[in-house]
């Protein structure tokens, strides 16, 4: 059986071992701290991965879990969600902590448990496999693997020892953040209050406590300097002239607007996800969820490759699709890291930029970036749909009624056929043992893309394991399908030229 390591047990690193596994891939999955930390960090999921949750059947777990909120913004401003063509056109507020929870619950449940103490300290790389150097409670070992992904953050192990750059800028302001309970908390939440000397936000999460972030520009700290609960009350009297009476509190911590991209996102068999690839000011949100997404794309290219159905060089599309997206964040935050400052000028931009969204395109485009739901890999023109995430249809089929998110549960590729006058079953019988082939019929209204409007949809669609459409109806579908998913099985059975559409769920 095929092995990937994973180092890094954060939501990247375990929901790409629950898509491995899904694909029947061993996974060795280590991390170099003692234990969970219980640490709340992030804050929250966005639509995309909402949908993404949804396309693997863990959706209602999670919602369950969380708390629907209209959330969105943009370096405070606040973005409309509810028009979002989705299912989901909100943010689910669940604290990191829990999502890890939940996803290591899974990924137990797929037979595969975390190794705790226990981190990469050497890769060496062979023409058929790789032998990585741990250092746990038992000593140094070395274990050989089919490849390594590096998800263990910003200072990533994996990155430094592939010799993979991370270029970017440095910070050029201070966050302060604690989770802490309030004597004398204010009536509702403040979010990013501005202020002469930087802005502040006091949000509550759960009964009793509080998450407190304070923004001082020009005031770039060492990451590695101590922290502690009476740092952030000083800067919370500096900025909001009160500390609102915090105690006890249950997690305290810094950062920056640092802004780092891995130049490459794979070096041979060592690759690279979540945080370890790129790290930015955590404005709208957008981390968590970036490396989730970056997770479900490598997921199923990284078992096709490990299982030899496909060619090595399906994993360079995972940097060519994947790269281009969190430069975009990167960009993003930036910005909203420039809109945040306690300025005169700043003010004016942010009065402007509040106007602009009013405008329903102005709000459409930002609210679809931060949600990831606007994102079109670049996979060609021919079709509106083509590199886009696939709208979740509400379909009939000899078996029932069912969503298209339904039949991604298996995180295997599916092809749709709407009514396509060509025998589909037969077109791709060469791969039947890896490609879904389901006929159905919608009867709903024309879908809409974000950023597009409406559109028609193809008589057949050609969906890959991560929900982005790889193929519709425009191009030869045996050239996308030996592209994406490996060359025809030989042994297949050939069929008549005439033969009749069928149902073909293997």
């Amino acid at each position: 059986m095929a092995t990937v390591l994973i180092a890094g047990a954060g939501p990247t690193g375990l929901l790409l071992a629950c898509e491995l596994r899904t694909a029947g891939i061993e996974v060795v999955l280590v991390d170099r701290q003692e234990r969970r930390s219980g640490e709340s960090r992030a804050g929250g999921l966005h639509p995309r991965t909402l949908e993404v949750l949804d396309q693997r059947g863990l959706l209602d777990r999670f919602l369950a879990a969380g708390q629907i909120r209209q959330i969105g913004h943009f370096s405070g401003l606040a973005l409309d969600f509810a028009e979002l063509p989705t299912r989901y056109p909100y943010s689910l507020v669940l604290l990191q902590h829990r999502v890890e929870r939940l996803l290591e619950e899974r990924a137990a449940e797929l037979g595969t448990r975390v190794r705790w103490s226990t981190e990469v300290t050497g890769i060496e790389q062979h023409p058929g496999d790789v032998t990585v150097t741990l250092r746990g409670p038992d000593g140094i070992h070395s274990r050989t693997v089919d490849h390594i992904v590096g998800c263990d953050g910003g200072r990533s192990a994996v990155r430094k020892l592939a010799g993979i750059g991370f270029p970017g800028t440095d910070a050029t302001l201070t966050c302060i953040l604690g989770d802490v309970e309030l004597a004398c908390p204010p009536a509702e939440s403040l979010f990013q209050e501005r202020r002469e000397h930087g802005n502040f936000s006091v949000i509550g999460f759960e009964p009793g406590w509080y998450r407190l972030i304070t923004t001082e520009y020009d005031r770039p700290m060492d990451r590695d300097a101590p922290v502690g609960v009476e740092d952030l009350r000083r800067a919370m009297i500096r900025i909001a002239g009160t500390d609102f009476g915090l105690h006890r509190p249950r997690w305290v911590s810094r950062f920056g607007d640092a802004a780092r991209q891995a130049d490459r996102y794979r070096a041979g068999r060592v690759l690279l996800a979540g945080d370890a690839a790129h790290i930015h000011f955590p404005a709208g949100g957008q981390g968590l969820n970036l490396g989730a997404q970056d997770a479900v794309n490598l997921g199923w290219k990284l078992a096709a490759v490990a299982t030899g159905r496909a060619p090595e060089a399906l994993l360079d599309t995972y940097h060519d699709e994947r790269h281009p997206v969190a430069a975009r964040v990167l960009h993003n935050t930036r910005a909203q890291s420039a809109l945040g400052r306690p300025d005169t000028h700043t003010d004016a931009l942010r009065e402007t930029l509040t106007d602009l969204l009013t405008l329903t395109d102005v709000n459409a485009r930002l609210a679809g970036m931060i949600a990831a739901l606007d994102i079109r890999y670049d996979l060609g023109d021919t079709h509106p749909l083509l590199g886009r995430r696939v709208p979740d249809l509400d379909l009939s089929t000899a078996a029932g009624a069912t969503r298209l998110f339904t039949l991604l549960h298996s995180a295997r590729p599916l092809l749709l056929d709407l009514g396509h006058p060509a025998d589909l079953t037969a077109a791709a019988r060469g791969w039947h043992d890896r490609v879904d082939i389901v006929s159905a019929r919608y009867d709903g209204d024309r879908p809409t893309l974000p950023g597009t409007g409406p559109i028609d949809l193809p008589p057949a669609i050609l969906v890959r394991p991560d929900g982005h459409v790889a193929w519709a109806d425009t191009t030869d579908l045996t050239a996308a399908l030996t592209t994406w998913f490996g060359p025809a099985d030989p042994q297949a059975p050939s069929a008549p030229a005439n033969a009749p559409m069928q149902l073909s769920r293997n």
